[in-house]
């Protein structure tokens, strides 16, 4: 709606005649919701490498104990390996290779930097789990405004179980986590960029966009760990459009939504469509260079299949690529530590991922082992709540950072609702854990009060987001011996065993 101001006219010079309308070519902006960043830049940078750092260490702390492969590494390191040797999965068998391969040749990093070893094998995923810390901070400061809160987003990604445990097996979940974070905090930076070149008067096409560009390469990487990536590839790829036409919206211009169709549209297919395919398709170099890779050769033996015209390794890899689908799709086998979406959010079946029998120690006494991905549990109780906040913030303020996490909790926790007969396990909420702690954080900030809110106010709101952290810090120190597999008695061990559903 234009902005109407009055225009006095008349016909006698220096006599003002009658009032007038007249219509500006712009309203004036809305109200940006959108936090400024602080001032603190360097400051800010040098905490977040020093929580960076802090949570490296404790990863990577005796990394490589037990020295035996855990859980589903019995799959990636071996055909990481394989990576490295011949440059494809070399499984005679055809058998579990079901996902693209870029998350084992990260697996395939560390093996060949330190050889074919527990360490070897999990050290890449320590560096992601870190990675994944500093990003959320980075992240968290920009959709609040607050460096703190954006410390603490951090902080309790580091101090939670299940990213903790992650972070130390050689699965491929804490690498898709990685890459779908990082997509994201890259769209939310093109999303302040994009609003500051509007609003400075560029209402056509707003010249390069790198951030997002980088956004496209992380989700196409995030799809080449795991095909669940593509849902929030598919959900953010919308939320930028809708950025950009409500950017042009704020700052006035008029027909926002064909000025963004016009303008925007073109570069977000490049930049969201093409960019992730390639790069999709890019992680399958060695597939495609391979002469026995896992059904190069089904098109050369099936010459009579639809769309001869399409090259043989792209008819084969769409085939293969069918049968993974098929597989992932009718994947129901019973399994003892399988849980469901629901059970995800508080805890309901964590993962069993090592516990040796018949140990004791020097005086007979029963010797418990046990490494249990489960998430720090005063934390992910605090999910569902905040999650309830978030739809009010949401609603009620129309709050950008809410908009984000609700976003990122749809797409990687609602779309697993999609297919309940599956067998899921917790681990699968390693995309969108960070957005349940982002939701924990837009708590922590209305409990900590507005910046314009009194002394006693923001004190005693510090008050109470420093213990609620503390008594998350402390869970986690205490259930360290479970993530870690450290030596514990059965009394020591039932303790830190808070429901029959972990045994």
């Amino acid at each position: 709606m234009a902005v109407l101001a009055p225009e006095r006219t008349g016909r006698e010079p220096g006599r003002p005649g009658p009032a007038r309308i007249r219509r500006l070519p712009f309203p004036r902006p809305r109200r940006d919701r959108t936090p400024p960043l602080p001032a603190d830049e360097r400051t800010a940078w040098l905490l977040t490498a020093l929580l960076g750092l802090g949570a490296f260490a404790v990863r990577v702390w005796d990394l490589g104990y037990p020295g035996e492969l855990l859980f589903d590494e019995a799959y990636y390191p071996p055909q990481a390996r394989e990576l490295l040797e011949w440059g494809h999965e070399y499984n005679r068998g055809y058998t579990f290779i079901v996902h693209p391969p870029l998350g084992k040749w990260l697996i395939a990093a560390g093996i060949g930097l330190f050889g074919y070893d527990s360490f070897g094998w999990r050290l890449p995923s320590a560096v992601a789990g870190t990675i994944a810390v500093v990003v959320l901070t980075r992240l968290a400061r920009r959709l609040t405004g607050s460096t703190l809160l954006g410390l603490l987003a951090g902080l309790l990604l580091a101090l939670d179980g299940l990213a903790f445990t992650l972070s130390r097996i050689g699965l491929l979940d804490v690498f898709l986590q990685v890459f779908v974070l990082s997509a994201v905090a890259c769209l939310v930076v093109d999303r302040d960029r994009v609003r500051a070149r509007v609003r400075a008067g560029a209402a056509g096409p707003l010249g390069p966009r790198g951030w997002r560009l980088a956004a496209g390469f992380l989700f196409g990487c995030a799809c080449a760990v795991k095909w669940s990536g593509v849902w929030f590839l598919a959900a953010f790829a919308v939320l930028s459009l809708l950025w950009e036409r409500a950017a042009r919206w704020e700052a006035g211009v008029p027909r926002p939504t064909r000025a963004t169709a016009r303008h925007g549209l073109p570069g977000a297919l490049w930049a969201l469509a093409a960019v992730p395919v390639l790069t999709y398709l890019a992680s399958f170099t060695g597939w495609f260079l391979g002469e026995t890779s896992q059904g190069r050769a089904w098109a050369q033996q099936n010459p009579e299949t639809a769309f001869p015209w399409v090259p043989d390794a792209l008819r084969s890899l769409w085939h293969q690529h069918a049968e993974w689908l098929e597989f992932h799709n009718g994947l129901s086998t019973p399994h003892p530590w399988e849980s469901g979406p629901w059970a995800w959010l508080v805890n309901g079946r964590p993962i069993l991922l090592w516990n040796p029998q018949g140990l004791t120690d020097a005086a007979g006494e029963q010797v418990v082992r046990y490494i249990l991905m489960v998430g720090t549990p005063t934390l992910w109780y605090a999910f569902a709540p905040a999650l309830v906040w978030l739809a009010w913030r949401l609603v009620a303020r129309r709050d950008p950072a809410a908009l984000v996490v609700a976003v990122a909790v749809a797409a990687g926790w609602g779309t697993w609702f999609l297919n309940p007969e599956r067998t899921m396990f917790a681990f699968y909420t390693a995309p969108v854990l960070p957005f349940f702690v982002l939701a924990v954080v837009l708590v922590l900030q209305d409990v900590l009060g507005p910046p314009g809110a009194s002394r006693l106010r923001r004190q005693a709101g510090l008050g109470v987001v420093a213990l609620g952290v503390a008594v998350v810090a402390a869970t986690f120190v205490f259930f360290l011996p479970v993530l870690t597999g450290q030596p514990l008695t059965r009394v020591e061990w039932l303790d830190r065993m808070w429901f029959p559903s972990w045994f």
